[in-house]
């Protein structure tokens, strides 16, 4: 594929038409391989219902409760840098600065309810937020 999920969604570089015909091949071919997707999130936020109620096959994980595996939020501080830390967030705003200024890896480790919701894993491809781009990318608007 010429073009990568990132210039998709964060970047835009290509035509929607052209981003949702790439996300249904790689939706396809991920259902193909039995590439189970999973939406971590909280079980108590209103946009993590939404996806759970649009995507009802995808496997949900409670950040609150079962955590994120680090090499999932490395991968996805990787892809997403800054965007993954939520700083609108109730949990931001009660932090010292001491706390705030730590690496976000580490904030996140501490603290799963900073990170932006959700982050939808599909195989290879990792998707944040519920904006109609990532619906779209998936194959639903």
């Amino acid at each position: 594929m010429p073009f990568s999920v990132a210039q998709i969604v964060r970047f835009r570089k290509i035509s929607r038409s052209e981003a949702c015909k790439a996300a249904i091949m790689m939706i396809n071919s991920h259902k193909r391989a039995g590439v189970a997707m999973k939406i971590y999130g909280l079980k108590t936020c209103d946009t993590c219902r939404k996806a759970i109620k649009a995507l009802p096959d995808a496997h949900f994980v409670d950040v609150r409760a079962q955590g994120v595996p680090s090499t999932v939020m490395a991968r996805a501080y990787e892809t997403f840098n800054d965007a993954l830390v939520n700083t609108r967030s109730t949990t931001w705003r009660g932090l010292g600065e001491d706390v705030r200024n730590q690496s976000h890896l580490d904030l996140l480790a501490a603290h799963p309810t900073l990170m932006k919701r959700p982050l939808i894993i599909d195989g290879d491809v990792l998707y944040l937020g519920w904006s109609k781009e990532v619906q779209t990318a998936l194959g639903l608007a």
